[in-house]
Parts: C-alpha cells; sequence; structure tokens
C-alpha cells in the first residue's frame, strides 16, 4: 500500500509538472532506480546489422548493456529488438535505432551539397521530413545527419555530404534540416532526432583527407566553423556527434573545450552528445592515450554522452567509477543526456512504429523538384540551352552516367531504391518520343574511371549523324563520399578524352556533369558549349535533368562552393582575408608573360598564382539562367546606424529575359577595419524570388546589429563601430554597392 502511495505521489508530481519539467522528473525518478551497471549500459551503442542479431544482441539487451543500436533497418526485426528491451529488461526502457538517413532513404533526393545549390530552406526542411516519415516506417528513430560542417576543400570525400562553404549558408540549411528530420515535435512518430556533426571543424581537414588533421585557431573556428553548429542548437537539434579529427592537438572525441566549455556552458546545450564511430577507442591511435580505459576516461571527462560501437564505456567505465577517477555524478550527467533524448522522442509512451511510407506520388514530386532546384548551369555559349524540340530530330546522348540509376543516387544511400530512379536517358527517350525526336546512345566508357578508349569510336558516329550531343560526365558515386577522398579532382579516367573527341564531329556538345564535389573543368570548358552540373542528384535527377534541358523548366540553382581551375589553388572561397598585398586583374602576371621577360616583375607583387591568378573558374553563388536579372537602385535606410537600430537594404530585381525565372537574390557585408581582420565579403542573407519576363520586384533586407557581430581578438563576440560595406546582386561578385557607419553605444554593442 505505501508503494501504491509513492507511485501515485509521482505519477501526481508528474502530472503537475510543464512538459520540460515533467520529463526531467521522470529521468530522474529512472536515474534512481538504476544500477551503475545499467546505467552503463545505456551510454553502450552496438552494431546491429548482423542477419542473427536478435540472437546476438538479445541476453545484452534483456540485462540492460544496450542503450543503443545502429544500422538495422528490418522492420520486424527492429521492433522485437525493442519488445525485447521494453518487456524483458529490468526497467524497459526503449533503444535508440540510429541509420545514417542522408539525403533520403527509400526515395533519394540530391546529396546535401546539392541541396545547398537551392538555397532554398523550405525546400530542404521538405526533404529532410520526407526522409524522416520513410525511415520510421522501419522503426528508425534517430539519424546521423544534418553534416554542418563547413568545407572549402574539395578534395574532401565528405564535401558530398556538407552544406557548403560559407557558415551562414550552412546555418540557415542546417537548421532547415532539423527542422525537417524533427517535425513539429519529437514524439512524432514520423519524427526523427537529429544529430548534428562533426563537432567541430572536420571540414578543415589537412589536404582534403578524411580523418586527417585539423589546424584551426580558436578565432577561426568560432568565426566560420561554429556557428552552423549554434544554429543548429538554437533550433532544438536533439543530438551532436564529435569530430574524428584533433583540434589544437587534441581529438574532438576528448576536446573539454568543445563539449563542456563551449557547448554545455556558454550555449548551455542539454542534448545528447555522441562519439563517431570507434572514435573513442581511437584516442589511442591517435597517441593521445596509451590504454582503452584511459581513452575511456578521456572521452567521459570531456563530455561524450555514448559510445559509437567502440564498447571502450561498457568494458571500462564502472572500474573507473569504483577507482575515483569518474564520479558517479558524471555518469548521471550523461546517462541523463541519454534518458531525455528518450523520454522526449515518446518512447516511454509506446511511440507507435507507422506502418506506411508517405504517399509515392508526394515523395516522387519532391524528389523531382528538389534536383531541379540543384542543377546549377555553369555555362551557356551562344544560348545552346534550352534546347528546341521544333528544331531537333535526332539527339546523341553519349557518357557513363546517361543511364546509371543506382550512380544517379550517390553516396551515403544504404536505404536507396535504384528501381526508383528515373535515368537522364529514360527521360529524354520519353520526351524525345513524345516531340517526334529519334535518340541514339552510346556509353563510350565502363565507368567514369575507365582509361580504355576503344568505344569511342561509337560515340563518335552517333554524334556525327546528331543535331547536338549530350554527354554525361562525371563520378560514379564510390568517389565521393566519407574516406573517398581524391588528391586530383579533374574528370576521371579518360573523360576529357572523350570530350574532345567529341567536339571534334563538329556538333554543338553540350555536358551534364553529376558528382559528389566541385571539380576541376579547366580542361574540358572550351571544348563544351554549356555545362549543367547536377551533383548527385537522387532518384528522380533524370526528370528533373530531361526538364531542364528542354526548357520546361528554368535552371535556379547557385552554387554553395567555388570551383578551383586546379587542385593547387585549394583552398579557394570567396570570404577569403583582404591580406596586405591583396590582387587586383591589373596586378597579376601569368607564368608565360614572365618566361618570355614581357612581364615587369614589380607588378607581380600581390598574393596570386603565377599560373592561376587568384579567382576561381566558378565563384561562390553563381549559376546562369534561361533568363537575365537586372539590379537597380539599390537603397539604405540610412547611412548611419546605432546598435539598436534596424538597416533596411533594398534593391530592384528586373527579369529583363523572355521566360519566367528564380533569381538568388544575395546580400554581403565586409566590415572595412577591425581588432582582427575580416572577410573581404560575408553572406549575410538571401531571398528566392520568382519574376515573370519584364517583372521588377523590390526585394528588402532587415539587418541589425547581430549580423555585424564577430568573435574579436579577445574571443568575446561583439560589434566594432566603424564603416560597412554592403553589397547586393546574384553571386559573390555581386557589382551594386552601398556604404553604411555603425556608430558607437556601448551598452549594446557587446
Amino acid at each position: 500500500m505505501n508503494n501504491e502511495k509513492a507511485v501515485m505521489a509521482k505519477v501526481q508530481e508528474i502530472n503537475a509538472s510543464t512538459s520540460k519539467d515533467r520529463v526531467e522528473v521522470r529521468v530522474r525518478d529512472l536515474l534512481d532506480r538504476m544500477s551503475l551497471e545499467e546505467k552503463i549500459g545505456q551510454l553502450n551503442q552496438v552494431e546491429a546489422s548482423a542477419d542473427n542479431v536478435l540472437d546476438l544482441l538479445g541476453d545484452g539487451i534483456r540485462a540492460g548493456q544496450v542503450g543503443s543500436i545502429i544500422n538495422q533497418v528490418d522492420r520486424d526485426t527492429v521492433l522485437e529488438l525493442q519488445r525485447i528491451a521494453r518487456e524483458e529488461s529490468r526497467l524497459g526502457i526503449p533503444l535508440l535505432v540510429g541509420r545514417d538517413v542522408i539525403h533520403g532513404f527509400k526515395t533519394v533526393v540530391p546529396l546535401p551539397i546539392g541541396q545547398a545549390a537551392s538555397w532554398n530552406p523550405q525546400l530542404v526542411e521538405a526533404c529532410a521530413r520526407l526522409a524522416s516519415e520513410e525511415a520510421s516506417t522501419v522503426g528508425v528513430n534517430w539519424t546521423f545527419a544534418p553534416m554542418i560542417d563547413v568545407c572549402r576543400d574539395p578534395r574532401w570525400g565528405r564535401i558530398a555530404e556538407c552544406l557548403g562553404e560559407d557558415p551562414v549558408l550552412t546555418s540557415v540549411l542546417g537548421a532547415a534540416m532539423v527542422r525537417g528530420f524533427q517535425g513539429a515535435s519529437l514524439d512524432d512518430p514520423s519524427s526523427l532526432a537529429a544529430c548534428a556533426k562533426h563537432f567541430a571543424g572536420y571540414g578543415a581537414s589537412e589536404s582534403g583527407r578524411d580523418y586527417n588533421t585539423t589546424n584551426l585557431p580558436e578565432n577561426e573556428l568560432r568565426n566560420v566553423h561554429f556557428p552552423p553548429f549554434r544554429a543548429a542548437v538554437e533550433a532544438g537539434v536533439a543530438s551532436l556527434m564529435t569530430s574524428f579529427s584533433d583540434i589544437d592537438g587534441v581529438p574532438a572525441t576528448a576536446n573539454s573545450f568543445l563539449l563542456r566549455d563551449v557547448l554545455r556552458e556558454e550555449w548551455r546545450y542539454d542534448g545528447l552528445v555522441v562519439s563517431d564511430w570507434d572514435a573513442i577507442q581511437q584516442l589511442c591511435v591517435h597517441g593521445l592515450t596509451e590504454t582503452r580505459d584511459e581513452a575511456a576516461f578521456q572521452a567521459a571527462s570531456a563530455g561524450v554522452d555514448m559510445d559509437m560501437v567502440a564498447g571502450a564505456y561498457l568494458q571500462h567505465l564502472a572500474g573507473l567509477v569504483a577507482s575515483g577517477r569518474i564520479e558517479l555524478e558524471t555518469v548521471d550527467r550523461m546517462v541523463a543526456n541519454v534518458l531525455r533524448l528518450k523520454f522526449r522522442l515518446g518512447l516511454f509512451d509506446s511511440r507507435p512504429v507507422l506502418a506506411d511510407e508517405p504517399a509515392r506520388m508526394t515523395s516522387r514530386s519532391l524528389a523531382k523538384e528538389a534536383a531541379l532546384q540543384s542543377c546549377v548551369l555553369l555555362k551557356n555559349e551562344g544560348r545552346a540551352l534550352p534546347l528546341d524540340p521544333a528544331c531537333l530530330d535526332h539527339l546523341a546522348v553519349v557518357g557513363p552516367l546517361a543511364n546509371e540509376p543506382a550512380e544517379q543516387l550517390g553516396t551515403w544511400v544504404f536505404d536507396g531504391d535504384p528501381e526508383r530512379s528515373v535515368t537522364p536517358l529514360a527521360a529524354i527517350e520519353s520526351l524525345a518520343a513524345d516531340a517526334g525526336m529519334s535518340v541514339s546512345h552510346a556509353r563510350a566508357m565502363p565507368t567514369t574511371r575507365s582509361l580504355d578508349e576503344t568505344a569511342f569510336a561509337e560515340a563518335e558516329a552517333i554524334a556525327r549523324n546528331a543535331d547536338v550531343v549530350l554527354v554525361f560526365l562525371g563520378e560514379e558515386a564510390i568517389l565521393s563520399g566519407e574516406a573517398h577522398c581524391r588528391a586530383d579532382i579533374d574528370l576521371p579516367g579518360a573523360q576529357v578524352s572523350l570530350v574532345k573527341r567529341l567536339k571534334a564531329v563538329g556538333k554543338p556538345v553540350i555536358a551534364v556533369i553529376q558528382a559528389g564535389r566541385p571539380l576541376t573543368l579547366t580542361s574540358v570548358i572550351d571544348d563544351l558549349d554549356a555545362i549543367l552540373f547536377a551533383w548527385h542528384p537522387g532518384s528522380l535527377g533524370g526528370a528533373a535533368i530531361a526538364d531542364l534541358l528542354f526548357g520546361r523548366a528554368c535552371p535556379s540553382g547557385k552554387l554553395p562552393v567555388s570551383f578551383p581551375k586546379m587542385v593547387g589553388q585549394i583552398p579557394v572561397y570567396y570570404g577569403h582575408k583582404n591580406t596586405g598585398r591583396p590582387p587586383t586583374p591589373d596586378s597579376i602576371v601569368h607564368i608565360d608573360d614572365i618566361a618570355s621577360g614581357a612581364a615587369q616583375t614589380s607588378l607581380g607583387m600581390t598574393a596570386f598564382h603565377l599560373d592561376a591568378g587568384y579567382e576561381p573558374l566558378f565563384r561562390f553563388g553563381f549559376g546562369l539562367s534561361y533568363t537575365e536579372f537586372a539590379y537597380s537602385e539599390l537603397s539604405l535606410s540610412a547611412v548611419r546606424i546605432t546598435p539598436s537600430e534596424t538597416l533596411t537594404v533594398a534593391v530592384n530585381v528586373t527579369n529583363s529575359g523572355e521566360v519566367e525565372g528564380d533569381e538568388i537574390v544575395q546580400l554581403y557585408l565586409r566590415d572595412r577595419f577591425g581588432s582582427v581582420t575580416r572577410p573581404v565579403r560575408e553572406l549575410k542573407a538571401f531571398q528566392r524570388v520568382t519574376l515573370a519576363p519584364g517583372e521588377t520586384r523590390e526585394v528588402r533586407f532587415s539587418l541589425t546589429v547581430e549580423d555585424l557581430k564577430f568573435y574579436k581578438r579577445d574571443q568575446t563576440r561583439g560589434a566594432e563601430a566603424g564603416k560597412f560595406d554592403v553589397w547586393i546582386g546574384g553571386d559573390s561578385a555581386a557589382g551594386r554597392k552601398a556604404e553604411f557607419t555603425l556608430t558607437q553605444d556601448s551598452p549594446a554593442m557587446a
């Protein structure tokens, strides 16, 4: 009877509290009833992909030794594992079920770097929502996305998974992904807990090699690499993952500056922190620790709550507590972060696993729209595109990626269904049949990596009989993604030779490039009449590409990352520092001029490369359209503002072409003088606008002191009085410019 009264009193206490407080009461109640072994079990994530996983993990789950599983997507198996956890373990604590649901589940949308080219947070959110709805039907409740590492090195394979080179664009789109995965409420059966990764600085891996060292000063961490994670935290992200790399000599998985000082103390984050795969054990490999128990000590002390598959906590944490090296209070904090997420997901409240995927047509429509908006038109010489079916009788479709349903899905698609893919060849053939055109296809190369040119003769033959040649180039999916880094990011294999052979035929040659990263296209750009960069566009990529080629849709994608002319320029990005000797078009000298003696050496004393200049091949924010957009009448609401005032920046944008189109209007700032040097330009805001032919619209942006703040020499964040330049235009070289002054007002400047 007394026990019944205690239970009723606890229920009344829980019901009387607010939702957040109610979760905390439940967490504390459960913690009070757990043994140390059960607590440590909650910190242990195990790999669960084996066919006999029920036999392998059943007893461990019953004993409370497993808090999470990863990589099991058979619905019946997941449900049985959850049943064992809920019904056969002492405390009935359910499992977190993790999966890398990166850019779709069964229906695959463009790579994250491709989605970023849409500059459309609403679309990105919808894509994440679709992935969440599909994955949740098999019992997955936790995804390891979004990846919000800022990356300025396209050699890194994981640039495919990121959102580009800019912290503001990454912040906006990363927060949109969090909202999409997590929905209106985490306890919605169709929601997944998101995981922002990799905290922090992983995108700056030396030489673009995965798992490599990152040498980042704190000022760059705070101004470039931290903002997307701060935005994800503010968006309510349920979990964060540590980086494999080290920062200033300390691997992120043992880095208390990152995990305690910044994440917990400064940002007041109360979510779950998980290591990356086996990363706790790898502290020994880094050379930070000699033994696995010391690795467990370092990770737990730094603030890693859950051990992904290494088993280090399960094996060593109890001993560390017994020896007094780890306090029980520390373990309780770690376990509370795990339990809190489980309560927020509604896992203790019989959260159902919905049986049905979203409507097939709805998912396909979204996947196509995402592919349409992600494609970037890089070149369109002489208006080679769009193609006019009325003027064409025969098309030649050439190349190794024209008809590859699996390759167009890209990396990180463990669950993607190639049978849902519409390839470019299939879509072009369908469209051509409706228009009375004929299509010939020659693969030309067995893979993008092949050096065999034997089949080029067939490609040349069909090109001679065609009005236009469409050549599908790029990288197979296996050439990008985790651990798939490239030192040479030119078109692989004999693709450059293929382009030159096709060009020699004398017909217009239009390239569609599918890849997981920016490529160096200098060797082919002059041989192509048009270039449509499609990334890896997902399930409906082919249908979107065909619509763009034939003008059924107008390209609107803009680059989220700069394309270098050659590898030696890397890193090349728009938001660089000015230096003491900034280059200008008039100050550079080409290496050939020096060799011939035509150049005066005094002209070349600025920051540039003799053989590449200082600009990328294609700049951040760039993308062509089938129409033209003109900018005029840039205006400011004031030329002097105080920190308490809002500055309105307005510009007129006119569609001066002949077709409706979407323009991504971009606003950039430069803080001319600061206590630390500032970038030459920084993206601060953007808007997507749709304009009919001849239509003019005023686009307005509001800037506050928050937009002017940065981390200063003393690592405090604030705005500094002084002059600012502001530009609005269609890319990072936007020419419409104005200036304003921020005046001193000490209380609001901090």
